[in-house]
C-alpha cells in the first residue's frame, strides 16, 4: 500500500481532489441552496397570500365566481365527497387565519366533518403529523400562540399581527 495507494489499488480521496477547490465548489452550492430555500419560502409565504385572499372572495361572493381549476387550486374542490385529512386540515389553517393548536382543528374537525375525524385512532395524533407535515411542505408554520404550540398558514402577515395575536415562531428562518 505505497504511494497513497488503498488496497483496491485507487487513491485515497483525499488524494485524488484539489481539497481547496471541492470546498469553494461546496461553499458556493451551500451559499446557492440557501439562497434557494429563502426564495422557496418567500414563495411559500405568496402563495398563501394569494390562496387566502382568494378563498376569502369565495366565501364572500360563493364558489361560483372561481372556475374549476381555481376551485382544485385552493382546495375547494370536494368531487362530491369528503376532501382527504391533509387537504381538510389545509383548509382550516388557510380559511381561519389565525394560528391554531392540535385541539383547535380536531374541534373544527368535530364540528364541521366529524366523518373524517372518526377514521383515526388518535385524532390528535393525526393532526399534529399532518400540520408538522405541512411545516415540512413549507405550507404551515410552528408557533407559540398563548404559550402553547400552534401551526398557522403561511402568508404574508405583517410581524405586528403576529405578536397582537400572542404569537411568536417556534422555529427561526434559515438564511
Amino acid at each position: 500500500m505505497e504511494n497513497g495507494q488503498n488496497v483496491i489499488g485507487s487513491l485515497r480521496p483525499v488524494e485524488r481532489y484539489d481539497v481547496g477547490h471541492v470546498q469553494e465548489v461546496i461553499r458556493q452550492a451551500h451559499g446557492e441552496l440557501r439562497q434557494l430555500l429563502q426564495q422557496r419560502s418567500e414563495i411559500m409565504k405568496r402563495i398563501g397570500t394569494v390562496k387566502q385572499t382568494i378563498s376569502g372572495l369565495a366565501n364572500l361572493f360563493g364558489d361560483g365566481v372561481l372556475n374549476e381549476e381555481l376551485m382544485e387550486l385552493v382546495d375547494r374542490k370536494s368531487g362530491g365527497r369528503q376532501p382527504g385529512f391533509t387537504k381538510a386540515c389545509r383548509m382550516i389553517l388557510m380559511q381561519t387565519g389565525r394560528a391554531m393548536n392540535a385541539r383547535d382543528i380536531c374541534d373544527y374537525f368535530e364540528q364541521k366533518m366529524p366523518a373524517l375525524l372518526a377514521r383515526h385512532k388518535d385524532p390528535m395524533a393525526s393532526v399534529t403529523t399532518v400540520l408538522n407535515r405541512l411545516v415540512e411542505y413549507g405550507e404551515a408554520q410552528a408557533v407559540l400562540s398563548n404559550g402553547r404550540r400552534a401551526w398557522r398558514w403561511v402568508a404574508e402577515v405583517p410581524a405586528e399581527a403576529s405578536a397582537a395575536n400572542g404569537e411568536t415562531d417556534l422555529v427561526a428562518n434559515v438564511s
